[in-house]
């Protein structure tokens, strides 16, 4: 069998591009949802709304391993050429998908009222996002399931198909906001019914699409990778550990948050602002490790060594590109887009103080976020949580420790301290540890 040829910066952008564009969508999403109940009758509806919002966020983003861990498994058993496996990467995601999303129906009352209670809403508040909460929890399996096919179809180097289930559910949900709430008349059900709906409708396209890429590959179901356990080691053995490494990510923003707001509120609503901004430039450089996810994963499938090299160092050059742009984009541009967030003038000028942290953060988050994607790509995800745990405990909290005197200014260079180290010890194993295993 002929050798592949190595990846190309082609080969970067046409998976990049749709998860790019893929990415911009969520944002507006989160705009219409804001925009459709900021202008009802009650302030109550847009808090409401929020509240619930940010549980199913946290509650998904906890959630991500099934879409990273399959992206791995999947590209390499493509690269491999074993249709079998891919069918294994599939169907075992899609079975935990819908057993963790079962036990979130089952546990939905406890889950949503320790949440509700740790924001500490008003009781009206309270009371609606709860409503949402009951209401959109529902679409559970969708949600979960979207994100295993999702990475499924990154990991066949097809990134089309999730650009349209991503488009998919958001135009749906944008649709339905409008037609639920604004003629119809209702209130946070209807924007949570809307969720609901087009997560079903994305799920339901990327199904038919996944069925026709399972005929193409050919191959044939083996019903024993699905019903015993014991057949999951290896996906629990990516995937548990993909697990811890986003529960301490999440802990460490949370934290940031926490000690912005011992600060003040106008510390804490600064430091949301600049996260935002942090958002941003993971957007644009995910982009980019998404495509390097199914590169370097097929290519180790193919055993092509230097295929692996040469899908790192393409998608290092773009996402330094992407970084340095918007370094610029910050240093130029960051007043109007803090002003765009806010009109407080006191939140305005704070954030404006602390900005010189977001205009050095992408220029040293870039590095972490490439080797995201490398390591992924590559299913290890041992090494990723053991990064994360060191950059956290060893790095970022030491460093808050001894910079406390220094205030916000001390959290922010501890937080690109944690950047820098996550990015520092990736780019070591992988020189040292993932590239001679090859």
């Amino acid at each position: 069998m002929n050798a592949a040829a190595p990846p190309s910066d082609r080969d970067v952008w046409r998976i990049a591009a749709p998860m790019i564009l893929s990415s911009v969508s969520v944002p507006l999403l989160g705009m219409v949802d804001t925009g459709v109940m900021g202008h009802l009758e009650s302030p109550v509806y847009l808090g409401a709304v929020a509240v619930g919002s940010m549980i199913f966020s946290f509650l998904y983003m906890g959630m991500n391993f099934l879409r990273m861990g399959t992206t791995g498994i999947t590209a390499q058993y493509f690269g491999a050429r074993k249709a079998d496996g891919l069918r294994v990467a599939l169907g075992q995601a899609i079975v935990v998908a819908f057993a963790i999303a079962l036990v979130m129906i089952v546990l939905q009352w406890p889950i949503s009222q320790t949440a509700v209670s740790l924001v500490g809403a008003s009781m009206n508040v309270e009371e609606h996002a709860l409503q949402y909460f009951s209401i959109r929890i529902w679409s559970a399996p969708a949600t979960l399931a979207n994100m295993v096919l999702i990475g499924w179809f990154i990991g066949l180097q097809n990134a089309r198909i999730p650009l349209l289930i991503f488009l998919t559910v958001n135009i749906t949900n944008i649709v339905l906001d409008l037609v639920f709430v604004l003629l119809l008349g209702m209130k946070v059900d209807g924007v949570a019914l809307a969720s609901v709906i087009a997560e079903y409708s994305g799920f339901a396209l990327g199904l038919c699409f996944a069925a026709r890429a399972l005929r193409q590959h050919g191959g044939q179901w083996v019903h024993s990778k699905f019903v015993n356990w014991r057949e999951y080691a290896v996906f629990f053995a990516v995937n548990g550990n993909l697990f811890i490494r986003t529960m301490v990510l999440i802990f460490t923003i949370a934290f940031i948050t926490a000690q912005g707001a011992r600060m003040g509120e106008v510390i804490l609503a600064a430091n949301a602002i600049l996260l935002n901004l942090q958002y941003l430039t993971a957007f644009a450089l995910d982009g980019i490790a998404h495509a390097a996810e199914a590169l370097v994963g097929k290519a180790i499938g193919e055993k092509q060594r230097e295929s692996v090299q040469v899908a790192v160092r393409l998608s290092l050059k773009w996402s330094l590109i992407f970084a340095a742009g918007m370094t610029l984009l910050y240093w130029l541009g960051g007043p109007v887009l803090i002003a765009a967030l806010t009109d407080i003038p006191d939140i305005r000028e704070a954030a404006i103080r602390y900005l010189p942290w977001m205009i050095l953060s992408p220029l040293v988050s870039v590095w972490s976020f490439l080797y995201d994607g490398v390591y992924i790509g590559a299913t290890r995800s041992r090494e990723m949580r053991n990064i994360m745990l060191f950059s956290v405990f060893m790095v970022f909290f030491p460093a808050w420790y001894l910079l406390q005197g220094y205030g916000n200014d001390g959290l922010w260079l501890a937080f690109l301290l944690f950047m820098a180290s996550r990015g520092i010890g990736m780019h070591i194993g992988y020189r040292r540890t993932l590239l001679p295993s090859i």
